[in-house]
């Protein structure tokens, strides 16, 4: 009688802190293709590593991850700073439950990543620890590998800087995802007047095509210039795809509403929304490199903690 395979341990420890391995590197690197890499690095790690040396595995695998992720920032901090256009952060699917924790979908939200994206990979790393994770600042140090003085100063620039480039108004998500669906009515009718209504004075609205398709490589500035931009989409052929062949869909994209645009064979584009105090979109992101739409065309919704 074939015995019964006893699970592996070591493999019972790394799946019990995954979805934190995941939710960390994501939001250090902002994309999902490479936090996915560095999860898998990390195992190879941690199968290589004495186990009896190790205290805390949680602690121990979130070194591993700050750390390659840290690194992996480096590495591409010069193609990131000469991208074609506006570089926006990989859009994931996520799930209901995320939106319903307002700090967990506000700290993986595209506006947050945005700002995290012009910190130093130190400070990016100590302040997703800190802030996110609720780490102590002894934790971190040992986490990153810097004093824990290190890690208080990098802590202090990295929350001063996130202040002041992003603002943060009580969340009503109930209002957030009305005027999703109120802006998804307006832009498939073409119906600029209610978009107007919908958008904040100096709504903004970024796009990235990272020169793999057409898009704005500068910002589009202004509740009149963005109204008109979206009421055309249902007129215009769009990546070689006429109006009538577009599907468009609400979804929970990065903790909150969005609207994922689908060709006949393809994901063409995501769009996510930030909101001003009034409950009207003050930012749009649309992220139509399909470099970065893998995570959402593949349909999986990431659990993220």
């Amino acid at each position: 009688m074939t015995q019964p395979q006893q699970a592996d341990p070591d493999q019972i420890a790394f799946q019990q802190y995954r979805t934190l391995l995941f939710s960390v590197a994501y939001r250090i690197l902002g994309t999902a293709a490479d936090a996915e890499d560095l999860v898998q690095d990390a195992w190879l790690k941690w199968s290589a590593v004495d186990r009896s040396q190790v205290a805390d595995p949680k602690a121990y695998l979130t070194r591993i991850v700050s750390n390659l992720a840290m690194g992996r920032l480096r590495s591409t901090r010069h193609q990131r700073e000469t991208y074609f256009g506006p570089w926006l952060p990989e859009p994931i699917l996520t799930g209901p439950d995320t939106a319903d924790g307002v700090a967990t979908a506000d700290s993986v939200s595209m506006a947050l990543l945005v700002v995290l994206e012009t910190l130093s990979p130190l400070e990016r790393a100590v302040f997703v620890l800190k802030e996110v994770f609720a780490f102590s600042y002894a934790e971190i140090g040992e986490a990153v590998e810097r004093s824990e003085s290190a890690v208080r100063q990098a802590a202090h620039r990295a929350r001063e800087h996130v202040q002041a480039r992003r603002p943060r108004f009580t969340a009503d998500r109930a209002r957030q995802r009305d005027v999703t669906e109120r802006f998804f009515a307006a832009t498939t009718g073409g119906d600029i007047n209610t978009l107007m209504e919908l958008l904040s004075p100096d709504v903004t609205l970024w796009t990235d095509g990272g020169g793999k398709v057409r898009q704005a490589i500068e910002p589009v500035v202004g509740l009149e210039t963005v109204a008109r931009w979206f009421a055309a989409l249902s007129t215009v052929t769009y990546q070689g795809i006429e109006p009538g062949q577009m599907r468009a869909e609400i979804t929970w994209i990065n903790g909150g509403p969005g609207v994922v645009f689908r060709g006949p064979d393809r994901v063409v584009a995501t769009l996510t929304f930030d909101f001003d105090p009034e409950g009207r979109i003050s930012t749009i992101h649309n992220v139509a490199n399909p470099d970065k739409l893998h995570a959402v065309a593949d349909g999986t919704r990431h659990e993220l903690s």
